[in-house]
């Protein structure tokens, strides 16, 4: 179904790297016109220029409602349209809650749950009024069943998700799709991110590489996540949970909650149970 994105505008928010230049690439493979956005300006700059001529690039904050409102008019009137809105960018820290500071949960609000509520808002009048176009936005595996140790993530998650299936009821009768994607573990360089600009580091972080994988397998490939996203986004689904074993935990989550607990509280166990001989270890 590739012709269904030849010659489209699609719009791109932290597409500098990961999950959004991988569905930057894809996109453009598929013939679509790219707009990608991110706040690293060097990075992006780059990716775009990766990418070819179908790629563009401008730098944007997504906590900035007005800068959104902004650029996404700019691309309508340049473009005449738009025909997808990717809202991807997104943050992630790890570590007990209560080791955590308000101005983190700040900062992952602003940007996980704003940044999608600033693009949406932005995009879904134009949309509406063209009778036509697809918002989808990037949540989690963490925003469908409990992650320990990802409070803050998984909260963050959890609200697109209630965003994206609600908004899908009314948007539908414009002609309007909304969908969130779901991915379990994957393999992107916001893994290893350093601390949030301008704040203190959390106390302890799990290994988080690790932790993933002993908490919902292997970890995707951004490439798998990106085919998968918007082989979803043809079909119109309401939530692209990638990979199939992911949409068994999501089942069995429904289906048998206490097993997914248990899980869940194993490997917190597991985790604590490193911090305390990491913490023997260094003393």
């Amino acid at each position: 179904m590739r012709s269904s994105w030849k010659g489209k505008c699609a719009v791109v928010t932290g597409a500098a790297s990961g999950i959004g230049l991988a569905l930057s690439k894809a996109l453009a493979d598929r013939g679509a016109k790219v707009r990608m956005t991110d706040i690293d300006r060097v990075r992006l700059e780059q990716a775009a220029r990766s990418l070819g001529p179908d790629a563009s690039w401008s730098v944007l904050d997504v906590r900035d409602a007005e800068a959104v409102r902004e650029f996404i008019g700019r691309v309508a009137r340049d473009s005449g349209r738009i025909d997808f809105l990717f809202n991807n960018a997104g943050i992630l820290f790890a570590g007990e809650a209560h080791e955590c500071d308000t101005a983190h949960f700040d900062r992952i609000i602003d940007v996980n749950i704003r940044g999608v509520v600033n693009g949406t808002m932005a995009a879904y009048p134009l949309m509406k009024r063209q009778g036509s176009g697809h918002i989808v936005n990037t949540a989690s595996l963490a925003g469908l069943v409990p992650s320990p140790l990802l409070s803050a993530y998984g909260m963050t998650k959890h609200a697109v998700v209630g965003l994206s299936t609600s908004m899908r009821f009314e948007a539908e009768r414009y002609g309007v799709r909304i969908s969130a994607i779901c991915p379990a573990g994957v393999d992107t360089p916001m893994l290893d991110a350093a601390p949030f600009a301008g704040l203190e580091a959390v106390a302890w972080s799990p290994d988080l590489p690790r932790y993933l994988r002993h908490l919902a397998g292997s970890l995707c490939s951004v490439e798998t996540v990106a085919r998968e996203a918007l082989r979803g986004v043809e079909r119109n689904r309401a939530i692209i949970i990638i990979p199939a074993r992911a949409r068994l935990t999501e089942l069995f989550y429904r289906l048998a909650p206490g097993l997914v607990r248990a899980v869940g509280r194993r490997e917190l166990a597991a985790e604590l149970g490193e911090r305390r001989k990491s913490a023997i270890g260094a003393s």
